[in-house]
């Protein structure tokens, strides 16, 4: 696994400034935990190893949300209810990732003869996040409310994530252009 990212590596402040541009400006989410999970999603999700961190008891990344759902069930191959919630999380987070940063991928993900064919992955994620918001117990009883608002708001959420898109595909052309004109 990845070394997490710093608080004060400069992806994670461009992803914080983005965030905060997109969410508070255009959305008026102004939910400190909701902002700072986004910043940690994309930063994180930067590393392809944290994209497909789930992975089964021979050691395969799962790369599918189906493949996910068979792991994280109790009844099937999680071995506990600590497993359960964690793939849950990571299915909430896949989905929400690539539904709103990267809707053009869809297609691919979910392609005629893949496990995901069938999956709506919003739904799926809204699912997921509430499952994850059932857990009301112990150390995870603070971490509650913020999942079922991700799971309420999930559509929400994903157009603030391409806002956020958006706004550092804007970042790039105008540096690219900076950088031309430099060339002149």
């Amino acid at each position: 696994m990845p070394q997490p990212i710093s608080e004060r590596h400069p992806l994670r402040q461009l992803f914080g400034t983005l965030v905060e541009q997109a969410f508070t400006r255009v959305l008026q989410e102004y939910e400190p935990n909701v902002l700072r999970y986004m910043v940690n999603l994309l930063t994180e999700f930067t590393h392809i190893d944290n994209v497909y961190r789930i992975r089964d008891a021979r050691g395969r990344a799962l790369r599918e949300v189906a493949e996910m759902l068979a792991e994280g069930d109790v009844l099937l191959n999680a071995t506990s209810f600590a497993r359960e919630r964690e793939v849950h999380r990571h299915i909430g987070d896949f989905t929400l990732f690539w539904s709103g940063v990267y809707p053009e991928a869809m297609p691919r993900l979910r392609h005629a003869l893949s496990k995901d064919a069938l999956i709506d992955y919003v739904q799926q994620g809204k699912k997921s996040y509430y499952i994850v918001s059932t857990f009301e117990e112990g150390e995870w009883r603070h971490e509650a409310p913020l999942f079922r608002r991700l799971s309420e708001r999930f559509e929400l959420y994903m157009f603030g994530l391409n806002l956020v898109r958006q706004g550092w595909e804007r970042l790039a052309r105008e540096h690219f252009e900076r950088w031309q004109r430099g060339l002149q």
